[in-house]
Order: structure tokens, then sequence, then C-alpha cells
């Protein structure tokens, strides 16, 4: 069976909702989940897209249903101060710790989505992000050499470019056996779709 290809980003309410469901539901279908975080604003210059809270109307909407929807799923949020924000050092520490323990990337990930829409931390700062790797027993000086090699700035990258050509146009986006599926609000169609082996 394939694993389901998980896209996020780390400044998406909606991943962080989606990253504290989805292993769980995966393995209840006996499947695991390739975690691929991304960087969403790249996706939205090809797309001409903005994020949700800078449109008229959505925005106001958005930031009603960013906590409503955590609550909805027994999750504790708070709306960052600084919002939408960089994420490349954390998805970059992602893919580096991956490269040596794809489960703890995994914890790690959960953690800094939590350190943004729980703690209200700024994770656009390495310094942050490397104190959260260090919770994880992870070197902060070798993490922080790591992000910034280009070998790993160019495996991010190559992930968000590999995202837009399988057709992700926003996060969380999952791929489960060809089909997509948009959104956090989209894991009950993905529960059902494994269920069933499609509808």
């Amino acid at each position: 069976m394939n694993d389901i290809i998980f896209y996020c980003d780390f400044s998406s309410p909606y991943s962080y909702i989606a990253a504290e469901k989805i292993d769980a539901l995966a393995a209840k279908h006996g499947r695991r989940v390739d975690w691929r975080p991304i960087l969403i604003g790249a996706i939205f210059q090809q797309t001409g897209a903005v994020p949700l809270v800078q449109l008229p109307l959505k925005g106001d909407y958005s930031l009603r249903d960013f906590p409503r929807s955590a609550r909805f799923h027994g999750l504790p949020f708070k709306m960052p101060t600084r919002f939408p924000l960089p994420t490349q050092s954390a998805a970059r520490a992602f893919y580096v710790i991956a490269e040596r323990d794809a489960l703890l990337a995994r914890d790690f990930a959960r953690a800094v989505f939590r350190a943004l829409f729980v703690e209200d931390r700024d994770i656009s700062d390495l310094a942050v992000v490397l104190e959260i790797a260090a919770r994880f027993g992870i070197d902060s000086d070798e993490l922080s050499q790591a992000v910034a090699t280009s070998a790993v700035k160019e495996q991010l990258k190559r992930a968000t470019e590999t995202a837009a050509a399988q057709g992700v146009f926003g996060v969380p986006f999952f791929i489960v056996d060809q089909e997509p599926f948009w959104g956090a609000d989209r894991l009950p169609q993905v529960d059902q779709w494994l269920a069933t082996g499609g509808f």
C-alpha cells in the first residue's frame, strides 16, 4: 500500500490541525505518512494567491475559523502575534532531521506547529527552531550549520517544486493513491477513502 503524502507549511493553522491527526488516521488503515513540508508562499507566487487572512471578508472569517476548527478537533490554539511568517528555517531543519530519523522529524514538526499556534513563538527565528530541536537531542551547532548548506536549501526548493507539479495549491494537501485532498476539513473524506478503497 502506498504512503499518504502530506504537504504542509509550518505557517498554516490548518496544517497544524492536520499534523496532529494524520498519522493516527493513517495507522488505523495500516498506512504510513510521507511528511513533506514546503513553502506555500512560493506556490502562491505561481498561482497569484495570497495568504487567507489578507483577503477581504474571507480573512475575517478565517480568524474565526482557525480557533473554531482547532476546538472542533480538540486542539489548543492561540492566534500568533506575527502571522503569516517565514518558515524556511523550520522546514530545512525538518529535512535535516528526517535524514537521520523520520519519526523524530515528525515529532519535531509537531513541536514547531505547537510552538507557533499554541505558544505564540516566532518560528521564523532560527534560534527558536534550534531550541525546539534541542528538546529532541539534536545538536544546535550541527543543525545550524546543516540548514545553511546549499544541499538542504535545494532539497526544500525541490520539495516545493514537486508539490506544485503534483497540483498542490494550498496546505494541508494529501495525496492518497493518486487522489488529491486539500484541507484539514477533508480528513473525514481521507478516512473514508482509505476504508473503502475510493468512492
